[in-house]
C-alpha cells in the first residue's frame, strides 16, 4: 500500500532539501504558525530526518510565542501581523536556539476570515529562511481566497521552495 503523504507534488522538493542537508551536513529547524506543523512533518516524513532535522515549533498563538520565541510584551505593543520583519525574527531566534545551520519561518493568514489589510487577508503569507549568512525573506499571496487548508499546505511548500533557494544559493542574502 502506499502512502499518501506527503502528497506526491511535494516529494521531489522534500527528497531535494533532504538530500541537500544529508549531503553537505547542514541541519534545518522550523518555526510555523499558520502551516500548523506542515513544513516540519513534510521534512520530516522523509527518511534519514534525524540526521539533518533539529526540531520545529509551531507558534500559532501570542502566548506561545512569548514562551518560545523570546517575545516580549514590548514585542506585542507594535505587532500588526504577519510580515517579513516577524518572520525573520521567528527564524534567527530559532536557528540561535536550536544550533542548525537553516530555520524556515513563516506566518500569514489561511483564512477562511481575515482583515483588510494585505497581510491580514486569506492567502497572504510571510516566508523567512535564516542561517549565518544572512536572512531572507519573501512574500506570497497564495490566490486561494478563504480555503484554509489549501492556504496551510501552499504556505509548508512555499516555505520548502524558499529553503531550497537559501540552500542552493539562489535566495537573496
Amino acid at each position: 500500500m502506499s502512502s499518501t503523504f506527503p502528497p506526491e507534488p511535494f516529494r521531489e522538493i522534500i527528497q531535494e532539501i533532504a538530500t541537500l542537508l544529508k549531503d553537505r551536513k547542514e541541519t534545518i529547524s522550523v518555526a510555523e504558525t499558520a502551516a500548523g506543523g506542515l513544513i516540519s512533518a513534510f521534512l520530516l516524513s522523509y527518511p534519514g530526518a534525524s540526521g539533518y532535522y533539529k526540531g520545529g515549533l509551531t507558534l500559532y498563538t501570542l502566548e506561545s510565542r512569548i514562551a518560545f520565541a523570546g517575545w516580549t510584551q514590548e514585542t506585542l505593543k507594535d505587532y500588526k501581523g504577519p510580515n517579513p520583519e516577524v518572520v525573520a525574527g521567528l527564524a534567527e531566534h530559532t536557528r540561535k536556539t536550536l544550533d542548525s545551520t537553516y530555520t524556515v519561518s513563516e506566518s500569514g493568514t489561511a483564512g477562511p476570515t481575515g482583515g483588510t489589510t494585505r497581510n491580514r487577508t486569506p492567502g497572504y503569507v510571510a516566508l523567512a529562511v535564516a542561517s549565518e549568512k544572512g536572512t531572507v525573506t519573501r512574500e506570497v499571496e497564495t490566490g486561494l481566497g478563504a480555503d484554509r487548508e489549501a492556504n496551510m499546505v501552499r504556505f509548508a511548500v512555499e516555505g520548502l521552495r524558499l529553503v531550497r533557494d537559501v540552500i542552493k544559493g539562489a535566495g537573496k542574502l
